[in-house]
Order: structure tokens, then sequence, then C-alpha cells
């Protein structure tokens, strides 16, 4: 059955008869389009479900009646009698959650449909309203799939954000999502490569780093943001009779430039700026076209000394940034510490 059917639209390609092709176009068109309607529809259900859920336990919970009959046993006791009658999907964990999805979220209009209730079972895991919103803001933006909010919220990114701006800038933060509107915009100090998956004692070369990147290639440009496009690795660059290597380039999308990176696998040197700035220079003059803007490059190391890093920098009129990578997950807590400091000033 599946040969006659390659067959069949091999021969309605081939066909002379453009009508018919457009027929055929047409009638699957409108099946496709019918799919997507109905998983939205039934997502959106099934959003309004658990938030009605949600609502009559705590409605039930406030008339009075779970203290006097069912006490702390509600939700367990709801989730052996529901589960018993309407099957999987009501374990305690998904009742407990629903209940904070009403909460939460008490007016169900300002609910996004574009997220299921699979993301929003991962969002509300966030203590903090701000980073909470944040992730919304972000997974609506971005369209990133449960797995992509995951590694977002696990990885800290709403912190290390927030920890390089100011407290209006933590709330605009939270409240528009992250907007990348300069070269500074795109800088994360430090990126988070975990996905490449080296282990904590193994040594490593820069060109490992390099492989795993490009191996990982769209975690990483999950790391690296919106905007991001990959054009290639070790990208030479010859100037007179050498030829030098770019590990790492990208075209901004939202920027409308070049992005370069060097990978360093210890400690940024201030010669590692220079080089930088030498390809730099090389691309404004031989690669960008009248319509790009100024490339930027970025020195990525795995540390870098704050005060030899302004002095190296300074004076340099091409956007260049030196930055940390980190191969292991921040922890969490400090991060959150350090950001309720900067939000108690």
């Amino acid at each position: 059955m599946a040969k006659e059917l390659t067959t069949a639209q091999v021969d309605v390609m081939q066909t002379d008869d453009s009508e018919y092709v457009r027929l055929v176009s047409l009638i699957s068109d409108v099946w496709d389009k019918a799919k997507g309607n109905a998983a939205l529809a039934v997502n959106t259900e099934l959003l309004d479900a658990s938030w009605a859920t949600g609502r009559y336990i705590v409605e039930f919970e406030q008339g009075g009646k779970a203290k006097a009959r069912y006490g702390e046993q509600l939700i367990t006791n709801l989730a052996k009698d529901l589960t018993r009658m309407r099957g999987r999907g009501f374990s305690r964990s998904n009742l407990v959650y629903m209940r904070k999805f009403y909460l939460t979220f008490p007016k169900s209009e300002t609910l996004s449909h574009q997220l299921t209730w699979s993301h929003y079972f991962e969002l509300l895991k966030c203590d903090d309203p701000l980073e909470m919103q944040f992730y919304l803001k972000e997974c609506v933006k971005e369209g990133w799939k449960v797995r992509e909010l995951k590694r977002q919220i696990n990885s800290s990114l709403f912190q290390r954000l927030a920890l390089s701006t100011d407290k209006e800038g933590v709330l605009a933060l939270a409240n528009e999502g992250h907007q990348v509107q300069s070269a500074a915009d795109i800088i994360r100090d430090p990126f988070v490569l975990e996905f490449a998956g080296f282990p904590r004692q193994r040594r490593y070369k820069e060109k490992d780093l390099e492989v795993a990147l490009k191996t990982h290639m769209e975690q990483f440009l999950l790391e690296l943001g919106r905007g991001f496009a990959f054009i290639g690795r070790q990208y030479i660059v010859p100037i007179g009779s050498r030829r030098f290597k770019v590990d790492l380039v990208f075209y901004h999308a939202i920027l409308k430039c070049y992005v370069l990176i060097d990978l360093k696998r210890s400690e940024i040197k201030h010669s590692d700026i220079g080089q930088m700035n030498l390809y730099l220079n090389y691309f404004k003059n031989e690669v960008c076209q009248p319509d790009d803007n100024p490339p930027i490059g970025i020195v990525l190391g795995a540390k870098k000394d704050e005060l030899l890093m302004e002095y190296a920098l300074q004076g340099i009129t091409n956007q260049l940034f030196a930055a940390r990578y980190q191969l292991y997950l921040p922890k969490r807590e400090e991060l959150q510490a350090q950001l309720d400091r900067l939000l108690g000033q």
C-alpha cells in the first residue's frame, strides 16, 4: 500500500493537468489545517478543564467542607476516586498543580492557549512570580517545547539575565521577556554549556569543546538565544600570506550582523582580545554586505579577569565582548540569593 501511495503522489506531481494538481493541494491543505485546529481545540479544552478542576478544589476548601470532613486528605482522596472513575491524569501531583494553576491564574482569560498543560506544569514549579512570568513570556514568544523550557529553567536563565541588569531591568525582563536590541543583549555571563557532556574530571582541548558545540548545535543555539543562525566552524580568515580561523561564525537575524565566537579552554588573555579585534576588522572590510550592521565578537573562556579585560577592551571601537562559560549547571540557590540582594537594595 505504501508503495502504491508513493507512486500515486509522483503521478500527481508529474501530471500536466495544473488544475487537478491545484485540487489535490487544496484538499491536502484543508486537512492539514483541520488537524492543526483540532489539536489546538483539544489543548484549549484540556487547559480549561485543568483550570476548572483547580477552581472547584479551591472553592470546596473555602466553603469549609474540606476541614469539616476531609481535612488534609482531600487531594489524596480526590486522586484515588478520580483515577478510579476517569483513569490516568489525576495523580495527587497533578491535582496539586491544578489547584496551584487556578490560584496563580485566577482569571481564565489570562491563560495562553499557545502553551500546553505540560508547559504550565513546569512553569508552576517556579516559586518566584517574576521568574514564572519571564519564562511564560519567553515560551510564547520563542515557541519553546516543554523540553526546551525545562532546560532554560534548570540553567537558571532568568537569574543569569536578571543579574546583568538593575531593579527596573528585572521587572522589564519579567513583564516583556528578553528583548534583543543591541549587541550587549546577546551576552550571557556565564553561558551554560552543560549539554556538551564533559565529565568534571576530564581534561579537554578547545577543539574538543568546539566539536561538542557543533554536535549539539540545537542546544547551543537555544543557549545563545533568539535570532542566531549557524554559518560555519573554523571559518578561514586569509590576511596577506597568513590564514587565521574563527572557531564559530553565526549570523544574527534580529541585529542583522555576523557574530564571531572564539573558544578558550582556560582564562581569556589580553592577546585573545586583540586577535578577535583583527577578525572583526577583516569581516567589516571583506565579508559584510552594505546592509549588514558591524559584526560582533565574543571571546568565550572558562575564566576572565575583569580588570584585565577592562584594560584590554579599552579604546576598541568594535563590538567585542569577553564572557565566561560553564560546563555544568550553575547553583540556582546562589544565583537566586544574588538576585534577592539586588532586588532588596
